[in-house]
């Protein structure tokens, strides 16, 4: 049972298998300087919330409320905050990794956080956006400064993060090249991309060259042959860690940069990303929608690695103690 001081949310008091997670009742937060307090309606669950669930990676602090994406409406505004009022619907990611706390009827986070959410997009699509969305955006945009005809690979490009890079590179301008598994070809087409490789069967290295910018969710053995398709000047950007000792002396060799991304809170890019959604040119995949005492659930399905797009969490539309 919730009242004003308390809500749900689904907590964790150990690392472990999805059956770790559980609903608990836990007291409700207040917006603090520069914050908004949001009611939550949804929450994109992430390949971070189950690597967080499961081994603590960035956070070391128990218990832990996962969620970084969310989707709702500012229920209250701390002091200073002028960008939103209570009643506006609003979308972004917490600070990553230590603003936590999405799967939860209500969150709290820094105002310049989120945007307004557009009106014509429902809270489920605009739950699943912010982490991934602004992941390849700061990976495309920031980093690599695509522009106009410019040659980009996106690998894994049905996945979370790579299905909006290929939408955001071609509303860039790109020519589109993406890497997925045969069944998800005619998906990755529809997205705008301009060709389609299915990695089982094609070595990658071998098909592509001259490429402008890699975008590489995978590190490892893709991370270290991207490196031979990329053209002088180019970069290839990662999401995760390298363990190549070589790999700065083979990029210095070929005069490529190499970065590796780890996404940040976002509020010139959370209203890049709104203005690309309102415009049309970019939507999330929702493989799976499940309500927020089903996060385990969710878990699970998503570290099958099978899923295409986004899997959401959704809240009721009146949360309990509101």
């Amino acid at each position: 049972m919730t009242n004003h001081r308390t809500m749900r949310a689904i907590s964790q008091d150990v690392h472990g298998t999805p059956d770790v997670l559980q609903e608990a009742v836990v007291p409700r937060p207040e917006p603090g300087l520069n914050q908004i307090l949001v009611a939550v309606r949804a929450a994109g669950v992430n390949p971070t919330d189950w690597k967080h669930r499961s081994s603590g990676l960035f956070l070391d602090r128990l218990p832990l409320v996962l969620g970084w994406d969310v989707s709702g409406v500012v229920e209250a505004v701390g002091y200073g905050v002028t960008v939103f009022k209570p009643g506006d619907e609003v979308f972004g990611m917490l600070p990553y990794p230590y603003g936590v706390g999405s799967h939860a009827e209500y969150v709290t986070g820094p105002a310049r956080a989120f945007a307004h959410k557009p009106a014509d997009v429902d809270h489920v699509q605009a739950g699943a956006l912010p982490l991934a969305a602004l992941t390849a955006y700061q990976a495309i945009v920031d980093t690599a400064q695509v522009g106009p005809g410019q040659r980009v690979l996106v690998h894994a490009a049905a996945g979370g993060v790579g299905h909006l890079a290929v939408q955001i590179a071609k509303a860039r301008g790109a020519y589109v090249i993406g890497t997925a598994s045969a069944g998800k070809h005619d998906f990755v087409r529809s997205l705008g991309a301009d060709e389609v490789i299915d990695y089982r069967s094609v070595d990658f290295a071998e098909v592509v060259a001259d490429v402008d910018m890699v975008l590489d969710p995978l590190s490892g053995d893709t991370r270290t042959r991207s490196l031979g398709v990329l053209r002088p000047g180019g970069v290839l950007v990662s999401l995760l860690p390298g363990a190549d000792p070589d790999e700065p002396a083979k990029a210095a060799a070929r005069g490529v940069r190499v970065e590796t991304l780890l996404v940040e809170a976002d509020h010139a890019g959370m209203n890049a990303v709104a203005e690309l959604v309102a415009s049309g040119a970019l939507r999330a995949h929702v493989e799976a929608v499940f309500p927020l005492a089903d996060a385990a659930k969710a878990h699970a399905l998503g570290e099958t690695d099978r899923t295409t797009g986004k899997i959401v969490l959704v809240v009721d539309e009146a949360p309990a103690g509101a």
